[in-house]
């Protein structure tokens, strides 16, 4: 089969090779999936410089999260059979073929295609673990997404409007607020490239957001402390910018606001019951057609480069999808 191997961790991809390597054999309790969409994240990026904290060793195909259709089942597994439609994640997306425990895989809604579904559980999961978990967000309350255009933003723009939040979609682009303005309707956009905090206030009538989603860091982090309600609550959820904030405790204690850190993976590790709980939410928002993930652009397996690169310049509105079948 084809996949893009990382064979060596370089920068810039210089490591990275579509080539031929042998197809996988499903073992106990596993799936071969012939993968139709892969989406593209950050970590998958990360990972071909050995920069983030996971280090598959080389070579590896990187994806972290698949969809397509079951091509062959191992031993011992009933509840999958060749045909299926399933998405799931964990490793080797970017393939032609991919096995993966039968145990974590999901049926693909009717209506959602197989891109929507490979971009679907991680920014979602992270982003209900975020706003109902951790902020409990209430309806009627002001919640400002940060970093709106990317995958784990618009997750949490459309999540936050289907619990019937009043949201405010921040980004430093004046087109990306405009698509997503006119595809999913938050009640107001930001443009934080000449700062926001004063516009916040204005439109949360001087009390500041309840609850702020952030998963760009940096100056961004440091003026959303000067917009947060009093007992209002900061949800971080990376650092896109490149610099970790030092937040002064005294704004806290001033404002009685808290931080929150969000790892919506080690949540379910800590708590596996949550965890199965979190996942059997997201997937029936998906189902029942309360959300709506947005495919950006699909990209062949040897257009690779490019998809990565539309992550890496900013330039993607919810998901980038490589898609070995084209």
């Amino acid at each position: 089969m084809r996949a893009l191997v990382v064979e060596r961790l370089a920068a810039d991809y210089a490591g990275c090779v579509v080539k031929e390597i042998p197809t996988p054999q499903p073992g106990p309790g596993e799936v071969r999936i012939r993968v139709r969409a892969s989406a593209v994240n950050f970590p998958d990026l990360m990972q071909t410089r050995g920069e983030h904290q996971h280090k598959p060793p080389v070579p590896f195909t990187p994806g972290m999260e698949l969809a397509g259709e079951v091509d062959a089942v191992g031993e011992g597994v009933a509840a999958w059979s060749v045909g299926d439609p399933v998405a799931g994640g964990g490793r080797g997306g970017m393939a032609e073929y991919a096995v993966l425990p039968a145990a974590g895989l999901r049926r693909v809604p009717p209506g959602m295609s197989f891109s929507q579904a490979a971009g679907y559980p991680v920014a979602y999961l992270t982003a209900y673990v975020a706003l109902e978990r951790c902020a409990r967000l209430q309806p009627g309350e002001w919640v400002l997404v940060h970093g709106a255009a990317g995958g784990v933003g618009l997750a949490a723009v459309d999540l936050a409007k289907a619990m019937g939040a009043k949201v405010i979609a921040a980004s430093a682009s004046d087109e990306k607020l405009a698509t997503i303005a006119a595809e999913y309707a938050p009640d107001a956009t930001v443009n934080v490239t000449q700062g926001f905090r004063e516009r916040v206030k204005d439109l949360t009538g001087g009390r500041g957001a309840d609850v702020i989603y952030d998963p760009v860091g940096g100056d961004v982090f440091d003026e959303s402390v000067r917009c947060i309600a009093f007992g209002g609550r900061i949800l971080s959820i990376g650092f896109t910018s490149g610099r970790l904030p030092v937040l002064p405790v005294n704004i806290a204690l001033i404002k009685g606001f808290s931080v929150m850190g969000i790892r919506a993976g080690e949540y379910g590790r800590q708590f596996p019951e949550k965890g199965r709980e979190n996942l059997e939410a997201i997937w029936k928002l998906a189902e029942d057609g309360k959300v709506r993930p947005r495919v950006h652009r699909e990209y062949a397996l040897d257009d690779w480069r490019a998809a990565f690169d539309s992550l890496a310049e900013r330039t993607v509105v919810g998901k980038a999808v490589v898609r070995p079948d084209l």
